[in-house]
């Protein structure tokens, strides 16, 4: 009798187990599904819902979906020659701490920007925002004929942080980068092809020094904004984007 007892316990013990391991695997794929559907796409490839000029009330000329790519198909111009004026922002909602995510590719010689936290007045974009430069390495200072600093090329945090140059993957022009922004106000990291370039904590001492010495040194604005629109710059360069997503954090 004894020994029946302690069987069925063993048996009873062994579902226990059995069920709470099912359960939890439950859980662990459901908050998977979750952090899956918490992205939220701005580009899909089939819509420019939400999307217009900075300051502005449509998407300016030139920027067109072509081929489920966001494009900005523009002359393009050297830097002696540049113009620009044409920047656009998803206007749908504003952002604070997330994941950015976004594919992109430029011509050789081309040059843009990623630019978050923006908000709208009379000032350039590039004044008050911090932005993930994009850029054609290989090509740029050849055909611009100039010289270029670490923190004006890809994956840089423009004029404040440098990528680590170990970690960093060029691509030529043309070819597709992937690239991502975890931005938090504990810490922002740049990523470029599967590689962490850089992390910083924002609004730190370190970061107000930085503020302070360098390019933004007379741009009061910069960086003081802990929300805002995310924006895609016109720096007289085609530009083609796609699987553009967001994930608040």
């Amino acid at each position: 009798m004894k020994q029946s007892i302690s069987i069925l316990a063993i048996i009873i013990i062994l579902f226990s187990c059995k069920q709470n391991k099912k359960v939890e695997q439950e859980v662990a794929d459901q908050k998977v599904e979750a952090q899956v559907d918490d992205w939220i796409y701005l580009f899909d490839g089939t819509s420019l819902d939400g999307w217009r000029a900075y300051n502005g009330d449509i998407l300016p000329a030139g920027w067109i979906i072509k081929d489920s790519t966001l494009t900005f198909d523009t002359e393009k111009r050297l830097e002696a020659n540049r113009k620009g004026g044409k920047d656009i922002i998803y206007a749908a909602e504003k952002f604070d701490n997330f994941e950015l995510y976004w594919e992109w590719k430029i011509p050789e010689g081309g040059n843009s920007g990623m630019m978050y936290h923006i908000q709208e007045g009379d000032w350039a974009p590039y004044e008050v925002s911090p932005e993930y430069q994009m850029l054609d390495d290989l090509k740029w200072e050849e055909i611009n004929n100039g010289t270029l600093e670490e923190w004006q090329k890809t994956g840089a945090d423009y004029a404040m942080y440098l990528p680590d140059l170990s970690q960093k993957i060029v691509k030529p022009a043309m070819e597709w980068n992937t690239s991502r922004i975890i931005f938090t106000t504990e810490k922002v990291e740049h990523w470029l092809n599967g590689k962490k370039l850089l992390e910083f904590v924002p609004w730190s001492e370190d970061w107000e020094t930085r503020k302070k010495s360098g390019k933004w040194k007379d741009f009061p604005k910069y960086g003081t904004f802990k929300s805002g629109y995310i924006a895609f710059q016109d720096h007289d360069s085609p530009l083609w984007l796609r699987n553009i997503k967001i994930k608040k954090l």
